[in-house]
C-alpha cells in the first residue's frame, strides 16, 4: 500500500492511496454459518440497505375471497377425514397439500380432535386469514373417505380446479351411504358370527351371536334417534349381549360347553368402532391433544361397555340365573388354522361392508384379515403370548396395506383396521369382565392383558405402515417423502397455481 503525506494546518497525515481493482489484495470473509453463535446474535454495525417501505415482502396470493374460498374447500376435506377416523398428522397433510396445489404457499394447521383451524400467511402488508371448522359428527363412511382422497389426489396433481372440486365435494358428502341401513346391520352380525368361529365356537353358537350382534345394532339406532349419549349406547349394548348369553345358557337352547363365546363376539363387535389405531397414530407421530382426546373417548366407551357387562353379570347373579362357564383361551391346532383364517378373513370383510366399503376394499380387508389371522394363529401355535402374536400379526397387516393398498385403489386406513378387527380382544376383555364382576377375588391382571393386546394391535398397524415406507416408494420412485405415518390423504404434494 503506498503512503501519500499531506499538509493539513502544518500537520502532516498519512493518507493510504487504494491499489488499483486488479492489485487489491482478497479479503478473506468467513461464511455466515461458520461463525459463532454470539457473533450472529450481535447487532450489525454497519449500514444496512434501505427497505422500500411501499414493498410488500412476502409470497403474492390471490384475493381475499380466494383465499377463503380455498380456505374451506380444505377444510370440508379435513372434516370428512376427521369423521372418518384418520389420524390428525394424515389431516394436516392433506390440508397443507391442498392449499399449496390451488396457490396458497404458506399456511399453518392446528387439529384438535374437535376442531381443524387453517392460517394462510399473506406477506408483511396484510394480515394473515383464519378459518376454523368444528367436527361434531363421526361416523365410519368408508366409502365416502376413499372418494373424498380421489378428489384430494385430483386436486394435487392439477386435474381439477378449486370450483370443480367444491362441487364434487358437494357430491361426495350430500350422497347416500351405498347400502341400505339394514345390509350394515347384517354386516355387523356378520363379523360377530365369523369371530365366534375364530374363537373355536361351532356354527350354531356363530348363529345366535349373529342374531344377537344385529339386534344390538339395532336398538344402537334407535337410541340414537334420541340423541343419547354413546356412553350409554355401549352400556345398553353390553347388557343386551350378557343377559341375552345368560337367558340362552339358561334355557338350554345351545347344548355347547362355550355359550358365553357369543358375549365375546358381541364385545369385539362393540370394541371395533372404537378409535384406537388413530389415537396411537397421533401419540407416536406428536399430535398429543389429538391423541388424548382420541383415548379419553376410547376410554369411556370401554368404560360404558365394561359397566354394561358388569351390570349384567350382577343382575343374573341376583336373579339367580345360572352362572356361566368362563371360557378360557386355548391354543388352536394345525388343523383348524384353516378356520381361524376364514374366521379372519370374514370378520374383517364384514366390518368394511358394516363400514359402507365398496366391493374392492371389502376383498382387500378380507385378505388382510386372513393374513393377520393366519399369523396370529401360527404364532399362538409356537407358543408365542398373546400381546407379541397381535403385535406382530398387527404389523404385518399395516405393512401389506401400506405397500398394497393405495395400488388397488384404497385407503390404507380401511385395509388397517379391518384386517385387525378379528384381532381384537373381545374374549380377553370379557374374561377380565367376568373375574371382577362375579368372582369374589377378582383379577384386574386379566383385563389389562386385554389393554394391552388393543395397544399392541394399534402400534403394530402404524409400525407396518412406517415400514411399508421405504417398498413402498421404491415401487413408486419416491411417491412421497418421509414424513410419518400416513394412512389417509396424498402422498407428496406438488405445485400448482389457482385457477
Amino acid at each position: 500500500m503506498r503512503i501519500n503525506e499531506r499538509t493539513n494546518g502544518g500537520k502532516a497525515t498519512r493518507w493510504p492511496l487504494l491499489e488499483p481493482p486488479a492489485q487489491r489484495p482478497r479479503v478473506h470473509r468467513p461464511a455466515l454459518l461458520k461463525r459463532r453463535p454470539w457473533h450472529v446474535l450481535e447487532a450489525p454495525t454497519g449500514e444496512l440497505p434501505a427497505v422500500d417501505a411501499a414493498e410488500a415482502m412476502g409470497p403474492q396470493l390471490p384475493d381475499e375471497a380466494t383465499v377463503n374460498f380455498v380456505l374451506d374447500l380444505s377444510l370440508r376435506i379435513g372434516e370428512v377425514q376427521m369423521a372418518s377416523g384418520a389420524g390428525a398428522s394424515d389431516v394436516t397433510a392433506t390440508i397443507l397439500a391442498i392449499a399449496s396445489a390451488l396457490g396458497l404457499p404458506h399456511c399453518e394447521v392446528d387439529v384438535i380432535f374437535t376442531s381443524i383451524t387453517v392460517t394462510c400467511h399473506r406477506g408483511s402488508d396484510l394480515s394473515p386469514i383464519t378459518a376454523l371448522r368444528v367436527v361434531r359428527s363421526r361416523s365410519l363412511d368408508y366409502t365416502r373417505l376413499t372418494e373424498t382422497e380421489k378428489l384430494v389426489r385430483k386436486i394435487v396433481r392439477g386435474h381439477m380446479g378449486a370450483e370443480q372440486a367444491q362441487t364434487e365435494l358437494e357430491r361426495i358428502t350430500s350422497a347416500p351411504h351405498p347400502y341400505p341401513r339394514w345390509v350394515a346391520t347384517l354386516a355387523w352380525g356378520g363379523v360377530a358370527a365369523f369371530v365366534t368361529i375364530l374363537l373355536g365356537g361351532g356354527f350354531d353358537i356363530a348363529l345366535v351371536a349373529f342374531v344377537i350382534s344385529g339386534v344390538i345394532d339395532r336398538v344402537g339406532r334407535v337410541v340414537n334417534r334420541y340423541g343419547l349419549p354413546f356412553f350409554f349406547q355401549q352400556v345398553i349394548g353390553g347388557m343386551v349381549a350378557t343377559l341375552s348369553a345368560m337367558a340362552i345358557v339358561s334355557s338350554n337352547i345351545l347344548t355347547t360347553d362355550k355359550p358365553t363365546l357369543v358375549v365375546a363376539a358381541a364385545v369385539t363387535v362393540l370394541l371395533s368402532g372404537l378409535s384406537t389405531v388413530s389415537a396411537v397414530q397421533d401419540a407416536i407421530t406428536g399430535y398429543n391433544v389429538t391423541a388424548a382426546g382420541r383415548t379419553m373417548e376410547t376410554a369411556l366407551m370401554s368404560a360404558g361397555l365394561i359397566a354394561g357387562v358388569v351390570l349384567a353379570l350382577r343382575i343374573a347373579v341376583m336373579l339367580g340365573l345360572p352362572r356361566t362357564p368362563l371360557p378360557e383361551v386355548t391354543g388352536s391346532t394345525p388343523q383348524q388354522l384353516p378356520l381361524v383364517v376364514l374366521g379372519g378373513a370374514g370378520a374383517a370383510a364384514c366390518f368394511a361392508l358394516a363400514s359402507y366399503s365398496k366391493m374392492r376394499a371389502m376383498l382387500v380387508a378380507a385378505a388382510a384379515g386372513g393374513i393377520g389371522a393366519a399369523v396370529y394363529g401360527s404364532l399362538t401355535l409356537a407358543k408365542l403370548d398373546g400381546v407379541s402374536s397381535s403385535a406382530v400379526a398387527a404389523t404385518l397387516v399395516g405393512f401389506c396395506g401400506g405397500v398394497l393398498a393405495r395400488r388397488l385403489g384404497v385407503t390404507p386406513l380401511v385395509v388397517a383396521v379391518s384386517g385387525i378387527t378379528p384381532l381384537l380382544p373381545g374374549l380377553s376383555t370379557y374374561r377380565g369382565l367376568y373375574q371382577i364382576g362375579v368372582e369374589p377375588s377378582g383379577n384386574i391382571s386379566t383385563l389389562m392383558t386385554a389393554v394391552a393386546i388393543g395397544l399392541a394391535l394399534a402400534a403394530g398397524v402404524v409400525l407396518g405402515e412406517w415400514l411399508a415406507q421405504p417398498v413402498r416408494t421404491g415401487l413408486g420412485r419416491l411417491e412421497r417423502r418421509f414424513a410419518g405415518p400416513r394412512m389417509a390423504g396424498p402422498l407428496e404434494p406438488t405445485e400448482r397455481s389457482l385457477e
